[in-house]
């Protein structure tokens, strides 16, 4: 059966239809946050096969095979690739409603010109299709980024990490897409882990030294900073679940890291006075080497001990977690906002209903250094989907200046995901559109089409930019 991916998917208005495609369909992608592996872009490899390419290290299409109750041995398991394809194509018609329905047959159609719906009576066929594609000139990873119309990306890179392989993609004159770094010290804040002390040491050797306090970390990770942006990283990204900003207590900081790394666990009021006081110190060093800062709240992480301990992080077993307090947010950014050091800041939050609020805390430090400075982030992981889309950018235009929006990312490992950006320019457009229907908004299309371009596009460039203005930068 041909799929339901028409010209004006989603668009349900003239107007929608018009601004998506005279405005945003053929605008350049900046996907300033994903998980792609920047050692995977320099060595260029072509996938073996559709399977390999969507589920090798997808944990969404993951979740959904588990709901259907697919054997793990098809979903991380020990089955080949086409095992795993045909069980995935099986469950799909029972996908209708979640994101994963709407991402694969865009992915299908954009890739691989493949217009019929994935279920088990075509899953050969377009396993054939797919496969003849990536096994040809243009199924390698950089042809596949290329083709989406990516202008640049960020990865998410440790402190610890050499950058050998951004270095090298730097360095070479035949991939025109720029491929950043972006500085993320989650294991350096995740000091209730048991696995912080050995990170740690590692972290200590790369700078060849032992860190035993409080300040050692500090410095160590404001070194790391500088070797960051000397290698094109003008970008940070944490990501926490609930985390109490308000404390702050230097001497408890301090006794945290002595408990973890002797091997003792922090108290709540410690691990907070720790996030508190390495926040503040980062938050000042972003500043001072022109970095903008991620913040993602909300996640709860691990939640089965049976994925987290057979598979690993980053399998499906994550969720969802408390929402974060007014205060919390604000008391770390007016900390940095007093000393006139809070850098350029993107908010994301995983519980949507922290959305009006965190729209608000944002409205609350912006300053004339440049217009939106500080962002409320696009729908998130669970949020990634079009209600939570909308709901984001409602509460954005309600609350904030829509237009000053930094736009989409993908947050994805997987080189097929771009079709995302896709996904929510139409749903932006539908926006939008609606509103010019429903006489809430101006016919003048010029006016709103430059509107939704900057959200595409232009709006992260500049945002991420030394000094947020166009052409400068990025």
């Amino acid at each position: 059966m041909k799929s339901f991916i028409s010209e004006d998917f989603l668009l349900s208005t003239e107007p929608a239809r018009r601004l998506y495609h005279e405005y945003a369909e053929n605008m350049p992608i900046f996907d300033y946050h994903c998980h792609l592996n920047p050692r995977e872009i320099y060595e260029n490899p072509k996938f073996q096969n559709i399977g390999e390419a969507w589920l090798a290290g997808d944990h969404y299409k993951w979740r959904v095979m588990r709901w259907n109750a697919v054997p793990e041995a098809y979903i991380t398991g020990t089955a080949d690739y086409h095992a795993k394809f045909h069980a995935f194509a099986k469950i799909m018609p029972k996908l209708i409603g979640n994101p994963i329905y709407h991402w694969s047959h865009l992915e299908l159609k954009r890739y691989f010109q493949i217009d019929e719906l994935l279920d088990a009576d075509t899953a050969e066929s377009i396993w054939q299709t797919a496969n003849a594609v990536l096994q040809g000139e243009k199924g390698d990873v950089r042809t596949l980024i290329k083709q989406s119309n990516v202008k640049g990306l960020c990865t998410t890179d440790d402190p610890a990490d050499d950058l050998r392989y951004h270095q090298l993609l730097a360095q070479q004159q035949g991939f025109k897409v720029e491929v950043l770094p972006t500085f993320r010290p989650e294991k350096a804040l995740d000091i209730a882990n048991p696995d912080f002390p050995g990170y740690i040491h590692r972290l200590g050797i790369t700078l060849g030294k032992t860190l035993r306090t409080v300040a050692d970390i500090q410095q160590a990770l404001y070194d790391r900073i500088v070797f960051f942006k000397e290698n094109g990283c003008c970008l940070s990204d944490h990501s926490f679940g609930a985390p109490d900003f308000t404390i702050w207590d230097e001497k408890a900081a301090g006794d945290a890291v002595q408990k973890a790394l002797s091997g003792q666990q922090p108290t709540p009021y410690e691990v907070g006075a720790y996030q508190s006081l390495l926040m503040d110190g980062l938050g000042e060093q972003y500043a001072k080497n022109g970095f903008a800062m991620q913040l993602h709240f909300g996640a709860q992480r691990n939640l089965s001990t049976r994925i987290y301990q057979n598979i690993g992080a980053d399998a499906g077993g994550d969720a969802i977690g408390d929402s974060l307090s007014a205060a919390s947010l604000a008391a770390l950014l007016d900390r940095l906002s007093k000393r006139g050091c809070l850098p350029r800041t993107i908010l994301y939050t995983l519980n949507a209903a922290d959305n009006d609020k965190f729209a608000a805390v944002a409205g609350s430090f912006q300053d004339e250094s440049i217009a939106g400075k500080i962002q409320f982030g696009s729908a998130w992981w669970f949020n990634d989907h079009l209600d939570g889309m909308e709901s984001q950018l409602r509460s954005f235009a309600n609350i904030g200046v829509l237009s000053r929006f930094v736009g989409m990312l993908t947050d994805s490992r997987s080189f097929l995901s771009y079709p995302r950006h896709e996904y929510f320019r139409r749903i932006l457009c539908r926006l939008i559109g609606s509103q010019v229907n429903e006489g809430l908004a101006p016919v003048d299309y010029p006016l709103l089409g430059g509107m939704i371009q900057d959200i595409c596009f232009h709006n992260i460039c500049r945002f991420l930019s030394k000094t947020g203005q166009p052409g400068k930068g990025i």
